[in-house]
């Protein structure tokens, strides 16, 4: 790895170092408060155009500027914004200074965002919009999904591996519990406007980010691709035509190392180049006692390029291509703890592992060992290419979005969770291929109408070739007779050793959809804004799983006990559907600091089809029968009220309440071969709840932001749930769950932070020390499709905190610490596989520390 940093830090420096042979023209200036002093984080938007930018520590800015007159807007949180129409460029003995000055006007609020397919701000838009910036993130060590859900309370990620990632958004969007690739995630996952199939994508580190929009809620009608719950919409930092480069390094306890390095600049008169590298690396933290080695490590790395060509001043063509690897040997599950289940007393896992003279290392999963004797690895590698063309025509912007993508998956799991061979092989290597086009026309249609108008296609193929096979212990745990005889027969010596399946599944899926939403200003203040889109979905699936190996016998009651563990499996499907849906919004700017919306939105999900295999089905059904899940149908409402009660202030609020008829859910069976869950429907859920954002500068050092969700999720009527692991074993195959909470969601969840800054001097650099705290709380929550007393994951609060010096450019230093208390808490609970009683956990990360430099130029 250290190679590859090398290598790859050299290559940045190469590029920094060619690109300043070549320029554009630039406007450059400085931005300064009514007290001459520089102000950073400005935005500087040419008007017309697809450029801005921001200003740095020392207030300064460069922006690309080609034919002159042209004008800029400077809009800053709490001051009036400022439109300057430029004549001429600033030289040296006439420098551009532009000073800004707060006002009851047009107070500004929050960040600019591309949401809705324009550059406005936060606070203006009517949708329910969490804003975290690159800077941000980097400062609170967010570096992939997982650690903005500490930042948007509203976010859930649940992740026993890459596969098995689901993020949700007001708890929903994907089924909780494992992966099945037969299902649309409900939650979008955009970069640079390009649509990323495979949730395992959440799971990498960000690369170079600028912006990271978290939207909530229905996004049939401004996205490419139909979202029924939310949208991440995450923007890089482009190309530039000013020579500049970051250079970053982190180093903390379990051995962790981080280096990340960016480089931009002009390579001739129209072209700029931008290289991004980010690896980051860490032992285990948890120990294998068998092996003796630590598991659960990091080591990825990921390498973006960007290229930038302005062949007109309202014509940008980006062309970017990417690749990230992911080689851990990690995401082991700890045992957690035993439930008794309906089964005979000789079925319950105390009894088993007594017979087989066998114990666990430790029934507390905070002592974090295991005695795992199949390795744990989960090695992904993604990337691709995208074309992304933007043209200023008319009043508004044409974008054409060309991408392809992949996703890989390379697995080995321990499903039994312990040191016996009851699974000696669970692995289901994956690959994944998607091509998308997208384009979109945003712009404005008359003096009262706006709009987005688009197309969206989507080809993608998922490919798995699976193997589960059985070790020497795999006989007792199956056992399900006990008499003498029946005992011999199941300890035929070789029966199972080896015995298992092989599995070829595949799933081509293509969706094309005509998308639009229209912004009528009935008046200044009031906007009507009705959304419609048009979906074309057609999925065909092949899934084939073959038993082999184990003792050759031609004994029939040898051959049916083999059965009872693995039977070969084999069906299709074919399926297309078309739907409508669309939403309409009513925004009321009450005054410049009010501003408030209703939403009204009908989305739907789908149709889902099984690829990982199928219990038996009870009786009067086939495989068929099973393959397929209906659609959702989304009926969604949502009322939010944005403002800024006084200046640098926000207080958002916003309710909501989503009902779903036909819910896709996951269940896990019991059965062996059914090894990651499959799909069912629920008859219908309902999600309601309430959402707080808010964000107070205090004075020139303080700052505080905070943001709370209340959500409230249930199964409004579900009568033919799986059964809970301690009904295991009962005469009935299922249960009625009506009423009960819906998995992964916490009633309520909140983050907290505050940060206190002074001007001062490193190094002989101008720039502001820093001091931050935050927190991050949910309440329990259920980690099991239908609810298991077993299975709650109580609720929690984790702490953070870091201090430095940062400064625009130069040299940047601070420390920082995560769950300073050291909290033990689980992010997710779950079965073994079979259902014999012992379940496991995904644990957070115990307490961990280090620090950072930064060198900027």
């Amino acid at each position: 790895m250290k190679t590859i940093y090398t290598k790859t830090i050299s290559t940045l420096i190469l590029l920094l170092i060619f690109s300043t042979s070549y320029g554009q023209n630039l406007l450059e200036g400085v931005v300064k408060d009514e007290q001459e002093s520089p102000v950073e984080g400005v935005n500087i938007v040419v008007k017309g155009t697809v450029n801005t930018t921001t200003t740095d520590a020392n207030g300064n800015f460069s922006i690309a500027a080609k034919a002159l007159p042209f004008t800029i807007i400077v809009q800053y949180a709490g001051y009036n914004t400022k439109e300057l129409k430029i004549t001429e460029l600033p030289t040296t003995t006439k420098p551009l200074q532009i000073t800004i000055a707060t006002g009851e006007e047009k107070v500004l609020s929050e960040v600019v965002v591309t949401s809705r397919r324009r550059i406005e701000k936060a606070q203006d838009i009517p949708i329910a919009v969490s804003v975290v910036t690159g800077k941000q993130a980097e400062q609170a060590g967010a570096f992939n999904v997982n650690r903005i859900k500490e930042l948007v309370p509203s976010v859930q990620l649940y992740s026993s591996n890459p596969r098995n990632t689901g993020i949700n958004i007001r708890g929903l969007g994907s089924p909780y519990g494992l992966t099945n690739d037969g299902i649309d995630p409900g939650v979008g996952f955009y970069v640079d406007g390009v649509y990323y199939a495979r949730p395992a994508a959440t799971t990498l580190d960000f690369i170079d980010v600028e912006r990271i929009e978290v939207l909530r809620g229905p996004q049939g009608s401004l996205f490419g691709k139909n979202t029924t719950s939310g949208a991440f919409n995450i923007t890089t930092r482009k190309p530039s035509f000013t020579s500049g480069a970051n250079f970053e390094v982190s180093y903390g306890n379990f051995a962790y190392l981080q280096a990340k390095a960016s480089v931009t600049g002009a390579l001739a008169k129209n072209v700029a180049g931008r290289l991004s590298f980010s690896g980051t690396q860490r032992d285990g933290i948890i120990d294998n006692i068998r092996t003796g080695k630590p598991t659960n490590t990091l080591n990825n790395q990921g390498i973006r390029g960007q290229l930038l060509f302005t062949p007109t001043e309202n014509t940008n063509i980006t062309l970017a291509a990417d690749i990230t690897t992911q080689h851990n040997d990690g995401y082991a599950q700890v045992v957690a703890g035993v439930a008794p289940t309906k089964r005979v007393p000789q079925r319950q896992f105390s009894a088993i592992i007594a017979d087989l003279n066998y114990q666990l290392p430790s029934l507390n999963a905070f002592d974090r060992k295991i005695d795992h004797d199949t390795p744990w690895r989960s090695g992904q590698d993604l990337g691709g290419a995208s074309l992304n063309v933007e043209s200023k025509i008319g009043g508004g912007t044409l974008t054409s979005t060309t991408a392809w993508r992949f996703w890989t998956w390379d697995p080995s799991n321990d499903r039994d969770f312990t040191g016996l061979q009851v699974l000696a092989k669970s692995q289901n290597p994956s690959r994944q291929t998607q091509f998308t086009q997208e384009v979109r026309y945003a712009g404005k249609i008359t003096s009262k109408l706006n709009g987005v108008v688009g197309v969206f296609f989507i080809d993608q193929t998922s490919k798995t070739k699976g193997t589960e096979e059985s070790g020497t212990a795999q006989w007792r745990f199956s056992q399900d007779s006990f008499t003498p005889a029946n005992t011999a027969l199941w300890k035929t010596p070789g029966l199972f050793e080896g015995y298992g399946i092989k599995t070829n599944a595949k799933i081509h899926s293509t969706s094309a959809a005509v998308f639009g939403q229209l912004d009528w200003a009935v008046t200044d203040r009031l906007h009507v804004l009705p959304g419609l889109r048009y979906n074309y979905d057609k999925k065909d699936a092949d899934y084939d799983r073959k038993t082999y190996g184990g003792l050759q016998t031609t004994d029939p009651a040898l051959i049916a006990l083999k059965k009872k563990v693995y039977t070969d499996q084999n069906f299709s499907s074919d399926n297309d559907d078309t739907d409508f849906s669309g939403n309409i919004t009513v925004s009321y700017k009450a005054s410049d600091k009010i501003n408030a919306y209703g939403t009204f939105a009908k989305s739907y999900k789908p149709i889902g089809v099984n690829v990982a295999g199928l219990p038996t089905p009870p009786a009067g059904q086939t495989l068929s029968d099973l393959a397929t899940v209906k659609p959702e149908d989304v009926t969604h409402y949502e009322f939010g009220i944005k403002t800024s009660p006084f200046k640098n202030s926000i207080l958002n609020l916003t309710f909501f309440n989503t009902d779903i008829k036909d819910f896709q859910t996951n269940v896990q069976a019991a059965e062996l071969g059914v090894n990651r869950g499959y799909l069912a429907n629920a008859d219908q859920v309902r999600v309601k709840g309430a959402e707080l954002d808010a964000s107070f500068v205090i004075n020139n050092h303080f700052s505080v932001n905070g943001a709370a969700s209340y959500t409230d999720g249930r199964y409004v009527k579900f009568t033919n749930a799986p059964l809970p692991l301690e009904e295991t074993g009962s005469a009935v195959s299922f249960k009625d769950v009506s009423g009960t909470d819906l998995p992964g969601t916490s009633k309520w969840a909140g983050s907290l932070g505050t940060e206190y800054t002074k001007n001062a001097k490193f190094f002989g650099n101008l720039g502001k020390f820093f001091i931050a705290l935050d927190g991050y709380a949910r309440s329990e929550f259920s980690s099991s499709p239908s609810a298991s007393k077993y299975l709650v994951v109580p609720g929690y609060a984790i702490f953070n905190g870091r201090l430095g010096f940062r400064v625009a450019d130069g040299l940047s230093a601070s420390i920082w610490g995560r769950n300073l208390l050291d909290k033990d808490y689980y992010e997710q609970l779950l079965p073994a596989g079979g259902n014999s009683g012992q379940y496991a956990a995904v644990l957070g990360d115990q307490r961990t520390y280090g620090v950072t430099l930064k060198y900027s130029l």
